[in-house]
């Protein structure tokens, strides 16, 4: 995944760890930093959200304005806006240049604002109440002002078609971030019968909508046709998507992991697996081994690596990985396109 998205930077001439850096090295956002180091030694998340943006290899943050640029790029100017090419830099307009950023920003806000802890669940060993008060504070703030930047970059690009769409991208997370928690904090999440057509609904809004609307806003910037638009739309969703079910299956297919990596029972391996079992059968199981707290999730895991869930998520996963190559056939043959493709390959491919 990372040599991937190495190579994909060197096509855009843009590295994208360096997506935000404009707002991050803001006088603001460093008075926030500096606030944000009294939360050293407590067990706020705020402090492994700070911690990612500086070094994640693994999830690689920067990965939604990465596909905005390369979509970008791949599709090329417009026959509308050919007198325009020489605001192009790599391929690629500032304008879509600065959507990129305004990605990032979006979704590094919600990142922030994900790390607002429950105080009323807080126990004694997470720290001091008012370090943790202090902290949700903080995650609000900064999370508030980077979404306040992203949406004052949003309207400098003076293009009201595309600040409708990341504005209802916008109002998508909102309402997904909102429906998974409130299905968290309810006493009964364990029992919880989401089934997948309402989780891959849940899944678009929280995870998929922004970077789908962005790539459709990236060819509404370069004036492209409404069907060039819609496949790169449905690109970012179905990218998206497969990212999201490799990403709920590392759990249940790493083969050298010795610990028991912890999984949501709405992740869609679970998922699968309950439609399998039967509900009553599945709500046995979830039942039985909570009064040995320290043996349930490995003996959830080993129920559902038995069962089909896991085949039939990665079935799911290349499906979408599929219907992404698809939407990508619409674009000429160039480096980006492979670019393109080979994130999809990274994310379908499974030992």
């Amino acid at each position: 995944w990372s040599q991937v998205v190495s190579e994909a930077e060197k096509i855009v001439g843009y590295p994208t760890s360096f997506m935000s850096l404009r707002c991050l090295l803001s006088d603001e956002l460093s008075n926030i930093a500096m606030q944000v180091r009294k939360l050293v030694g407590t067990k706020h998340p705020l402090l492994d959200t700070a911690r990612g943006f500086v070094y994640d290899s693994r999830n690689n943050l920067q990965m939604r304005g990465l596909v905005v640029l390369l979509i970008s790029k791949a599709a090329g100017p417009s026959t509308a806006e050919l007198s325009f090419q020489h605001d192009m830099v790599s391929g690629i307009y500032s304008s879509q240049r600065s959507l990129a950023e305004i990605t990032e920003l979006i979704h590094t806000a919600f990142l922030v604002h994900r790390g607002i802890v429950n105080i009323g669940e807080l126990k004694s060993c997470d720290g001091p109440l008012k370090d943790m008060q202090f902290g949700n504070k903080m995650a609000v703030l900064s999370g508030d002002f980077l979404l306040a930047n992203a949406c004052t970059s949003l309207a400098q690009l003076q293009n009201t078609k595309v600040v409708e769409l990341i504005s209802s991208a916008i109002g998508d997370l909102v309402q997904g971030i909102y429906y998974e928690n409130s299905k968290s904090s309810e006493e009964n999440c364990l029992t919880d019968d989401i089934g997948m057509s309402r989780w891959k609904e849940q899944v678009f809004l929280s995870h998929s909508a922004l970077l789908a609307k962005s790539c459709q806003a990236a060819m509404e910037l370069a004036k492209h046709s409404a069907e060039i638009q819609d496949m790169a739309f449905q690109y970012g969703k179905h990218m998206s998507m497969s990212h999201k079910l490799h990403s709920d299956l590392q759990p249940f297919v790493k083969e050298s992991s010795t610990d028991i990596m912890a999984f949501s029972l709405n992740s869609a391996p679970a998922i699968l697996h309950q439609e399998f079992l039967g509900r009553e059968a599945w709500l046995k199981q979830i039942r039985e081994p909570q009064h040995r707290c320290a043996c349930v999730f490995q003996q959830l895991q080993e129920a559902i690596k038995a069962g089909k869930g896991v085949t039939s998520a990665i079935d799911l996963c290349r499906c979408h990985g599929n219907r992404a190559l698809a939407a990508l056939e619409r674009f000429p043959p160039s480096e980006a396109r492979d670019a393109l493709a080979n994130i999809v390959y990274a994310v379908t491919r499974f030992p």
